[in-house]
This record gives C-alpha cells, sequence and structure tokens, in this order.
C-alpha cells in the first residue's frame, strides 16, 4: 500500500512539475490561432442558426456593402469580423426577444478571399484561393513569369482605407534565397503586377 502511495505522490509531483510546460503551449497555440482567424468578406457564405429554433436557421450571403439579413434583427455587419464577433453580435441582438439565445455562425464557403495576378505570367486573372497566399504562391498559382517578365520588377498593390500602398517584390533575391521577407502574405483583393 505504501509503495502505491509513493507512486501516486510522484505522478502528482511530475504532473505539477509539467503543468508551466503544458500552459505555455496552449499559450502559444492561442496566440497562432488568433493571427490566423479568418475575417469576413463578400461572397462568403454562412450558415447561422439559433439552438431550438428551427425558423432562425438558415444560409446566410455576405452582400457586397458587407452586411448580412437576419430575421428578428435585419441587418447585420459581417464584412471585416470573425465569425466568432458576429456570432456574439446577433446574440445580442436577438436577447430582446428570445431569452438566453443560444448562437452559432460557421462559414461554409470561402468565395471573398481573392487574389489578381497579372502581366507577363502564362495565366493571369483572378484566383480565388481558400487559404492565405503569399506571393511566391500566387505566381505559382498563375503558372509562373513567361521568359520576357522582369522578375525584380515586380509590385503587390494592396488596398487600404487611406487609399492604395505597394510593396516591390524581387523575385530574384528570393530565387538566391535572399529578402526572404519580400514574400508577404497577401491580402484579400491584392493585385500582383508582373512587368
Amino acid at each position: 500500500m505504501r509503495g502505491l502511495e509513493t507512486i501516486g505522490v510522484i505522478v502528482a509531483s511530475v504532473a505539477l512539475s509539467l503543468l508551466p510546460i503544458l500552459a505555455g503551449a496552449e499559450s502559444d497555440a492561442g496566440v497562432v490561432s488568433a493571427k490566423s482567424e479568418y475575417r469576413l468578406g463578400p461572397e462568403d457564405v454562412l450558415q447561422i442558426s439559433v439552438w431550438k429554433d428551427e425558423s432562425l436557421t438558415r444560409e446566410a450571403l455576405v452582400r457586397p456593402d458587407g452586411m448580412i439579413s437576419f430575421p428578428l434583427i435585419g441587418e447585420v455587419q459581417a464584412e471585416g469580423r470573425t465569425a466568432e464577433e458576429l456570432q456574439k453580435d446577433i446574440r445580442e441582438r436577438l436577447s430582446p426577444f428570445i431569452p438566453d439565445p443560444t448562437v452559432s455562425v460557421a462559414v461554409t464557403k470561402v468565395n471573398s478571399y481573392k487574389i489578381y495576378v497579372v502581366g507577363k505570367v502564362n495565366r493571369p486573372g483572378e484566383y480565388l484561393v481558400g487559404h492565405y497566399t503569399n506571393v511566391m504562391q500566387a505566381l505559382s498559382l498563375a503558372g509562373g513569369m513567361t521568359p520576357f517578365a522582369s522578375e525584380n520588377g515586380i509590385e503587390v498593390l494592396h488596398s487600404e482605407p487611406g487609399g492604395q500602398r505597394t510593396f516591390s517584390f524581387r523575385y530574384g533575391d528570393i530565387k538566391k534565397g535572399k529578402h526572404l521577407e519580400q514574400n508577404i502574405l497577401l491580402q484579400r483583393g491584392d493585385v500582383i503586377v508582373v512587368p
């Protein structure tokens, strides 16, 4: 019996010593997921449901103005928000009509994360991608550059509320393993121009 108690004490002390490590791993995972949360955009399709209320379970399309319509509460801003933020807003707006509503919002189709590649590439055009994409991946989607492309003159055009921002991308440097920080993650609507 005494041997079992000793084993129990050893197991408990090992578990306690691992808690800071496990807590750190958990918080690191939280940081990663917080950074990569998807923000809704026009043409995304959502499945919104209210528990125990079939009449409030429906599919919603994010309109070009960034809004969705939902029964009882009308227009709701969806663009630029995460599914969790939208879920919280809908829950709060439904509260006067339904006591303590349980709302879930799921993104069923990602249709708004579009990027554009134009210029001297083999397949220029609009690309709908269901994941975050960097410049090299986008050039790959476009079939790579033609032999006449200026590989060190590539520009990435990014729209912001205050106007447009331009990022330079030197493919020749990337090929040599230099200045890899240029290979930025693209945002929704970014345009890669290959002269």
